[in-house]
């Protein structure tokens, strides 16, 4: 399990003198999750993983003392020889005390860098509201454009594929597919590069490439290009989903977090509906290359609002900037982040570009909730495939027009509790209104019925989307607080991979089943998934326990 440096046991080593937040801590160790554990604590080791990391200390103070020792003799003039006999005598006479004292010295306790007290105004969990509140805006602000990218600009595919001259179906549907692609390639490497260098160098280098592979849409001269720069935008833009779940953790208390948690969750899902309303519209007036200005002018906005207001947030890197300070201000090289995972630069690397594999290949809740979501969000842009279609031809509506039908898949509520797994309360009541969406839709559009009782069906299957995504969402971030961007990132790559797959398969379902058993289909699939749900809530704690994730 992860999430102080050391062991519960010893957490009143690690700043923990709260006996109120001690004992969250100890209970959040034995129970397998990083919930009740603030992340600007860190990561609390078992004892392999803790030994682990005092060997890699003992290590670093031998080195020390050996550059030391070899820099005074160096002064006094001493030969070669004798220097290498003090430098080894030195080294061996520190590593016996090390492991006579179990590999720590009280010497080592005084060079422990820490917040300057409970109040300290440089964590993040003790800055302004108002910051906080700017922080999340910004973050889900992100959230909320970056998959507006992903269906802006579907109203204005027929416009693309006329210029470009090309009438193959399946293409035309790739052209959007591709951009979600690009969200299952990019947060496998951008999740653990967040929790190497920091959240916001990540945010700032995505943003630009975001915005600048934006303009080459906008520019491309042949289908192709446009589909290679769909791809390169959606890796980038899957920077705000992947990192922001992580941010919020990083700055708000997991009782309060739920408000924020929701506010992020809604913008993947809301961002794809409301797009093809204003690309509808755009696309008519301007013409299909207009979307992709209007992300550029969007994107670019807040890329430079995030450049100049968005601070830091994770502890980790902060604590180790001022470790860095101290040392050049005291020139004390044994000073040490109380959150130093005791790891070398590439070994962290290394780690970090696993840690989302891992998760996804060895947490069986990573696992569960990833496919689950996958296939949900999969459904959400299956059904861009058929909206324009169904309601230009079966209801006669215009390009621009046909955008607002989008509006019905959008509005949920927040699960509320303090274990993970109360996080998922809402999940139920979602697998059971997405399928009763779809065998709406199908049906009442199958017979032509009136135009408001298929968007009825849009409005039910959007619910039950929105409480699936952010109860999931939620789970998520609060069972592995400190990595939750690496959490987001597995389960957002598989998603993606729904999301880019299943739209190529859409049509061709609908032209031989018909919308009214096409849409049954996936209402059966996921009728299918409602008991999952139901014991994902009942079994998720012990399963969580069973198979806790070891990070180092």
């Amino acid at each position: 399990m992860a999430t102080a440096g050391v062991p519960a046991a010893q957490a009143d080593r690690s700043g923990l003198n709260d006996p109120q937040l001690q004992r969250s801590v100890e209970q959040a160790f034995d129970e397998g999750h990083d919930a009740d554990i603030p992340s600007d604590i860190g990561y609390v080791l078992d004892e392999a993983g803790e030994q682990k990391r005092r060997q890699s200390f003992a290590e670093r103070r031998r080195n020390s003392l050996a550059r030391k020792r070899s820099h005074a003799d160096d002064e006094k003039g001493h030969h070669h020889h004798d220097l290498e006999k003090g430098t080894e005598a030195g080294a061996d006479e520190l590593k016996a005390k090390d492991d006579d004292e179990g590999g720590t010295t009280s010497e080592d306790e005084t060079n422990i860098v820490w917040w300057d007290g409970p109040d300290d105004p440089q964590n993040p969990y003790n800055w302004p509201t108002w910051r906080k509140v700017m922080n999340c805006a910004l973050i889900s602000a992100l959230t909320f454009v970056t998959p507006l990218a992903s269906s802006i600009f579907a109203p204005g595919v027929p416009q693309l594929m006329r210029e470009f001259q090309s009438g193959n179906v399946e293409l035309a549907a790739f052209v959007v597919s591709v951009y979600v692609l690009g969200f299952a390639a990019g947060p496998m490497l951008i999740a653990p590069l967040s929790e190497i260098y920091g959240r916001l160098p990540v945010y700032h280098i995505c943003n630009i490439a975001f915005v600048g592979f934006l303009v080459g849409c906008a520019l491309a001269p042949s289908l192709n290009a446009l589909i290679v720069f769909r791809f390169l935008s959606g890796i980038f833009g899957s920077c705000p989903l992947t990192n922001g779940g992580g941010t919020i953790a990083d700055m708000i208390a997991q009782e309060r977090r739920g408000a924020a948690m929701a506010v992020f969750s809604v913008g993947p899902l809301l961002g794809p509906i409301i797009g093809p309303v204003a690309g509808g519209f755009l696309a008519e007036a301007e013409g299909w290359r207009w979307v992709f200005w209007l992300l550029v002018i969007l994107s670019g906005v807040l890329s430079v609002v995030l450049l100049i207001f968005a601070r830091e947030t994770y502890a980790p890197v902060l604590l180790q900037r001022k470790v860095d300070r101290l040392r050049k201000e005291t020139g004390n090289d044994l000073l040490r982040s109380k959150l130093d995972a005791g790891l070398s630069t590439s070994d962290y690397f290394k780690r970090g570009i696993v840690r989302p594999f891992k998760m996804l290949l060895f947490s069986p809740l990573c696992s569960i909730f990833a496919v689950y979501v996958g296939i949900t969000y999969g459904y959400l842009y299956l059904l861009f495939t058929s909206i324009t279609i169904v309601f230009e031809q079966s209801y006669g509506f215009g390009s621009g027009i046909v955008g607002l039908v989008f509006l019905g898949l959008g509005a949920a509520k927040e699960g509320q509790g303090m274990k993970p797994e109360y996080r998922l309360r809402p999940l139920p009541i979602g697998a059971i209104l997405l399928p009763a969406g779809f065998f709406i839709y199908g049906w009442t559009a199958q017979y032509h019925v009136h135009w408001i009782v298929p968007i009825i069906g849009h409005v039910v299957i959007g619910v039950g989307n929105l409480l699936i995504f952010m109860a999931i969402n939620m789970a998520l971030v609060d069972t592995f607080t400190i990595y939750a961007a690496s959490a987001l990132a597995s389960n957002t790559v598989v998603r993606s991979v729904f999301g880019a797959v299943l739209p190529l398969c859409g049509l061709k379902m609908y032209d031989k089943l018909g919308l009214g058993w096409g849409n049954s289909l996936l209402g059966f699939i996921a009728v299918a998934m409602i008991p999952v749900s139901f014991l994902l809530l009942k079994y998720g704690e012990a399963l969580r326990k069973k198979f806790p994730l070891e990070r180092l």
